[in-house]
C-alpha cells in the first residue's frame, strides 16, 4: 500500500470516527467568530456613543466577512468587507462627523421603545429563519463538486448565465453617477 493509500484511508477513517459532537477546528473557529460577531452586534446597538457604534458595526460587518472566509466563500467575504465595512460604514461615519454629531454619548439616542423593538426583531429573526429554512429544506449540496462559494465557481456563473443584467446594472449605476454629477454642479451654480 502506498502513503497516499495510507493516508487517504486514515483520513476516511477519521471522518468516519467523528461524530456530531465531535467539531473540527473550523467549526469551532466559527463559533468563536459568531460569538464575538453577535456580541459586536450587540453592542453596537446598545451604545449610546454615535462613532463607537459605527465602530462595532465595522467589527460586526468584519466578523460576517471571516464566517464567509471560513465557509471558503472567499468572493462574498471580499464583497462583505469591500461594499459593507468599506463604503457603507466610511459613508456612515463621514455623515456623522460632516453633520457635527455629538462625539460623546446622546440621551436622545433612545426612544425608549425597548419592548416594541425587541418584539419587532425576534419576529424579523423567526421571519427570516422559516423563510431560508423553507426555501432550503429540500437542497443538498455537492461536496464531491467544486467549492460552490469560491470565486471561480462563481466568477463563472455570473458570467455565464448572468453577463446581460451584470452589464446593465452596470451601465445603470454609471448613469445614476453622471446624474449624481449633473446634479451637484447645477445647485452649486445656483448657490453662486
Amino acid at each position: 500500500m502506498t502513503l497516499a493509500a495510507t493516508t487517504a484511508a486514515a483520513g476516511a477513517a477519521a471522518a468516519a470516527e467523528r461524530g456530531f459532537l465531535s467539531p473540527t477546528g473550523i467549526e469551532i473557529a466559527f463559533l468563536l467568530v459568531g460569538i464575538a460577531t453577535l456580541g459586536a452586534a450587540v453592542i453596537t446597538v446598545r451604545t449610546k456613543q454615535l462613532v463607537h457604534a459605527a465602530l462595532w458595526l465595522v467589527v460586526a460587518l468584519g466578523g460576517i466577512a471571516v464566517e464567509y472566509l471560513l465557509l471558503t466563500a472567499e468572493f462574498i467575504a471580499w464583497v462583505q468587507v469591500l461594499i459593507y465595512v468599506g463604503s457603507v460604514v466610511v459613508l456612515l461615519l463621514f455623515g456623522l462627523m460632516l453633520t457635527k454629531a455629538p462625539i460623546g454619548q446622546s440621551p436622545d439616542a433612545d426612544s425608549g421603545n425597548r419592548l416594541v423593538a425587541l418584539g419587532v426583531a425576534l419576529t424579523a429573526a423567526a421571519a427570516l429563519v422559516w423563510v431560508v429554512v423553507d426555501a432550503f429544506r429540500t437542497t443538498w449540496i455537492d461536496l464531491d463538486g467544486p467549492v460552490q462559494g469560491s470565486t471561480k465557481v462563481t466568477g463563472e456563473f455570473l458570467f455565464q448565465h448572468w453577463v446581460l443584467p451584470f452589464e446593465a446594472l452596470s451601465v445603470l449605476l454609471l448613469a445614476a453617477l453622471v446624474g449624481a454629477i449633473v446634479l451637484s454642479r447645477k445647485s452649486g451654480k445656483e448657490q453662486r
